[in-house]
């Protein structure tokens, strides 16, 4: 395994970085190494934008629409002139 320093981290990102481990119930160590892995396997799976909005709003469930019956036949654009 390899090792990682971070030199200059911020008091207040050290500090909510503390509050956020002791909220996962781990230490801050641990609690990095979730971050960083997080962050890699959700750029390898990523999608694309389509497959971001159907996983953030498929709890919501969807929408049946009736559609109204076509009234008139479609035509041809006249393009003689």
């Amino acid at each position: 395994m390899a090792a990682l320093s971070i030199r200059d981290l911020d008091d207040n990102v050290r500090e909510k970085l503390r509050v956020r481990a002791a909220r996962h119930g781990r230490s801050m160590e641990a609690e990095v190494r979730s971050i960083l892995t997080e962050a890699v396997e959700e750029t390898a799976n990523a999608g694309g934008i389509f497959d971001v909005l159907i996983d953030r709003f498929s709890a919501l469930g969807g929408v049946d629409l009736e559609l109204a019956p076509r009234t008139l036949t479609v035509r041809s654009a006249d393009l003689s002139q």
